[in-house]
């Protein structure tokens, strides 16, 4: 185990040895034929697998860019916006509108928790709103929004844009821009499309679009749609140099995930997540989101009292496996499992294993093998 170390924080995840050979190939030009026919084919399979009616960007990149081009297409200086936190992440979005000059007002759950639907048509109803901003997971927090009963709600208010921030979520948890009323949604590779960083996604509907069209001119240079949706149509044109071989990997990803069907691997995120969830639950760990809003894509575990963070981070990397340690005032009281993408039960079994082996080096003694006979008997139901 030591001279491999499983990485299982909420992003990046593992990539599949298929995803790596597509990575490893010989560079192409970004405009020979070939490389702007697997471009395009990419752009329009994610467009139709996710419900987009609009344009679909695949474009080199962070989340963190993707969120900035978001606000940047739908709203000007002045306008106001409202951001719907979850957590940590959720909170970026206010930051990234006070740089854009927005008037932003902030709807924020308590960590563990989610914002009422009715609390945010409450809001909406008191003002005129450009946009609205949900996070689908927060890793910091590990809740899932309900954002199917969010975009019916949001029928209400057609004037709104509802962005949805799918990060840490889409292609794991299940999302669909026509079936659910989002009108903008992005995430980034690392994720659970299970490729390295270094690309982000973004889907923009038709009244995304719109509103876009209506801005004219905008500061913003990189993230400007009009920079982008010609090369969308067209990667044969130029605007900025694709990051070639992470459009090969995505490409596989793709093909993985239509193989699979969306809903199938939603389906088989929730088992593994709840499966995993009940397993560390018996090891004494206190899942921090409450049931009904736990995530599938990743576990915030607070830990049980006496248990020293740093140490047992530690004892975990040195028995092979590396997690993410907790955020903002759960920092040292909890670590963050990522359980998303191409992870498999053989990882699964490994990563309760080493916890358990963890745990009694870090004086909290537990049952060899209970983590993993409990997950082994949900996933064999």
């Amino acid at each position: 185990m030591k001279d491999k170390t499983l990485v299982m924080i909420p992003g990046p995840t593992p990539v599949s040895r298929p995803i790596q050979e597509e990575m490893g190939r010989e560079i192409q030009a970004f405009g020979d034929p070939r490389f702007v026919a697997d471009y395009k084919s990419v752009i329009d399979d994610l467009g139709q697998l996710f419900g987009c009616d609009g344009k679909t960007f695949v474009i080199a990149g962070t989340g963190t860019l993707a969120m900035e081009m978001a606000i940047s297409n739908v709203t000007k200086r002045g306008d106001s916006i409202l951001v719907v936190s979850h957590g940590y992440f959720g909170d970026r979005f206010t930051d990234i509108c006070m740089h854009k000059g927005l008037d932003v007002d902030v709807l924020s759950a308590e960590w563990g928790q989610i914002v009422p639907v009715e609390v945010i048509r409450a809001k909406l109803a008191s003002k005129k709103y450009a946009a609205m901003t949900v996070s689908h997971v927060d890793t910091a927090t590990g809740v899932c929004a309900p954002i199917a009963e969010i975009g019916e709600m949001m029928k209400e208010f057609p004037e709104t844009i509802y962005i949805l921030d799918g990060v840490a979520a889409t292609a794991g948890e299940y999302a669909n821009l026509a079936e659910m009323n989002i009108d903008l949604m992005f995430t980034a590779s690392q994720k659970a499309f299970g490729v390295c960083p270094g690309l982000f996604l973004l889907w923009a509907n038709q009244k995304v679009l719109a509103r876009r069209a209506e801005l004219g001119m905008i500061p913003e240079y990189y993230v400007d749609f009009e920079k982008w949706i010609p090369i969308m149509d067209d990667p044969s044109k130029y605007f900025a140099t694709p990051a070639i071989n992470l459009v090969w990997a995505l490409k596989e990803s793709v093909r993985q995930i239509k193989e699979e069907g969306l809903r199938a691997r939603y389906d088989r995120h929730v088992k593994n997540a709840r499966a995993m969830q009940k397993a560390l639950e018996a090891l004494g760990f206190r899942i921090l989101a409450v049931p009904e809003h736990r995530a599938v894509t990743l576990s915030n575990l607070v830990y049980p009292e006496g248990l020293n963070d740093a140490e047992f981070r530690a004892a975990l990397l040195d028995e092979g496996i590396i997690v993410a340690g907790g955020l903002a005032a759960y920092a040292g009281r909890m670590f963050r499992l990522g359980h998303m993408g191409n992870i498999d039960i053989n990882d699964e079994v490994t990563a309760l294993g080493v916890i358990e082996r963890a745990l009694n080096r870090c004086g909290v003694k537990v049952e060899y093998g209970k983590a993993v006979g409990i997950y082994m008997d949900e996933m064999t139901r």
